[in-house]
């Protein structure tokens, strides 16, 4: 059996982002500490997946949310069933002359839609590394032999891993957050299918397990409204004005719906509205585990950060995407 790795290029390099590492982490840098961390530390986001010059700036409203680190309180009820598990010299440290689990590494998954490939469930990459022009990022084995043990996974091809824009255009981001700590992360890409409201919680159910665990952080990756003849879309309220401002009050109700964290109403709002998120089922995938969470008394909270479009329309000839980021917090 082969020991050979195998890498994803970083396809969309050089086109939907700059190949140049260096002018890739200016940009980031620049985009970033134009924002504020008011909620901090994020167990989720949702942030955009488009070319960063429509959409860098919104996503740093998300991606500022994360902490890189995981600090860990002795007295955390989190760490209760470990401290009290047998500790080995790999899983301890010592903390002024107190005995501590060691803080594991960080777990990023990474829920994104499928663009290109008819999907009825969700799909697990073929490739151990993922390559971005900053530095290569490295799937966790052990979680994705959990997920495939399930079965109820299926595994993507190269080919469509690489056609496939909404994970990678999550990469750079994932990267330049975690730099202080690049050598303590695992990630762990999803490719999200055309899912039933019922497999939605089926997969709720099971990644809520994971996003219980404060090492763990989950990035949920979506556009909304795509407007326009070339989309097939062009609901206009009148009432609202301009059309821009319709698509926006459109988005804004969807985003409101997101923050209450209930999946049927999202839903509920997609079906009667036929909002083109493209991420919705990468949405209603973190909605119900949220709410399997909230069964066993976990307290959350989503806050969106920020809403951008790609341009204003104004005419039946306009088309625009619609970018939202947003973070969830555990209390």
């Amino acid at each position: 059996m082969s020991n050979r790795v195998v890498c994803r290029e970083a396809s969309h390099a050089g086109s939907w982002y700059t190949a140049s590492g260096p002018q890739l982490n200016a940009q980031l840098e620049g985009w970033l500490s134009q924002v504020q961390s008011t909620k901090r530390p994020a167990r989720a986001i949702i942030a955009p997946h488009a070319g960063y010059t429509y959409c860098g700036s919104c996503a740093a409203h998300a991606y500022k949310q994360v902490d890189p680190s995981i600090t860990v309180s002795c007295l955390s009820p989190s760490w209760s069933a470990v401290a009290g598990s047998q500790l080995t010299a790999t899983s301890t440290s010592w903390v002024q002359g107190i005995l501590l689990p060691r803080s594991p590494d960080r777990r990023i998954f990474i829920l994104g839609p499928s663009h290109h490939v008819p999907l009825s469930r969700c799909a697990l990459s073929s490739v151990d590394i993922y390559r971005t022009p900053l530095y290569d990022l490295r799937i966790d084995q052990k979680i994705y032999g959990e997920l495939w043990k399930t079965g109820m996974f299926e595994r993507m091809s190269l080919q469509t891993d690489e056609d496939e824009h909404s994970i990678e255009m999550h990469l750079p981001y994932t990267a330049k957050a975690m730099e202080s700590h690049k050598d303590e992360f695992t990630i762990i890409p999803v490719l999200v299918g055309a899912l039933s409201e019922s497999k939605e919680q089926e997969f709720g159910k099971l990644f809520s397990k994971y996003l219980a665990d404060p090492s763990n952080l989950f990035v949920v990756s979506s556009d909304f409204c795509h407007w326009g003849q070339r989309f097939r879309y062009s609901y206009y309220d009148e009432s609202q004005g301009e059309i821009y401002r319709s698509i926006e009050h459109l988005d804004k109700m969807g985003m409101s719906i997101i923050e209450q964290l209930d999946p049927v109403s999202f839903s509920n709002y997609l079906k009667k509205y036929h909002n083109t998120i493209c991420g919705r089922h990468p949405i209603g995938v973190l909605l119900n585990a949220i709410t399997e969470l909230q069964k066993n008394g976990m307290n959350m909270s989503f806050s969106f950060l920020n809403y951008a479009q790609s341009s204003q329309c104004r005419n039946w000839q306009d088309s625009s995407v619609s970018y939202a980021a947003g973070a969830l917090t555990v209390h």
